[in-house]
């Protein structure tokens, strides 16, 4: 699996920990072990122009997804294809802000918020109540889990 991180921003950011998280829900999703995932951490003002380009809505948000080759996850014991599941791009000063109002640190946040972008690269969605309650819960358990075992 090639997991590649970027950090662009002033903030610490332990790579090693994130691509240790996305290995972890990429293995649990069943994604190909010759797929490839980029993470990125990108300050306010380029996450802005993101925002703006691609989902039309001003300001910084906390996190965005690009796909790139639209894997799924494997299914039945049986991985999903190889290929470029694209990339996750995250703004450490959004997910600060968020991680005051959750009451928690904004490493984890941070790792939240990498698990929802992978889970958007495999196809999961929010828009819907149902969706939003599968999705939640799926990345509720990955990110528990992994915590649990590190």
């Amino acid at each position: 699996m090639s997991i590649e991180v970027n950090n662009e921003t002033e903030t610490e950011v332990d790579e090693a920990e994130f691509a240790a998280l996305a290995r972890y829900v990429l293995d649990a999703m069943r994604v190909h072990p010759q797929s490839e995932l980029s993470i990125l951490f990108v300050d306010t003002d380029v996450m802005s122009e993101l925002h703006v380009r691609w989902m039309d809505e001003p300001g910084p948000t906390d996190v965005l997804s690009f796909p790139m080759d639209e894997l799924r996850p494997g299914r039945d014991g049986e991985v999903s294809g190889p290929g470029q599941l694209g990339d996750v791009v995250l703004c450490p000063e959004v997910a600060a802000r968020q991680a005051v109002a959750a009451g928690h640190s904004t490493a984890e946040e941070m790792l939240l918020l990498t698990t929802h972008g992978i889970l958007h690269l495999l196809g999961y969605d929010h828009a819907e109540p149902e969706e939003e309650k599968e999705m939640f819960a799926l990345q509720r358990k990955l990110l528990l889990t992994f915590l649990a075992g590190r």
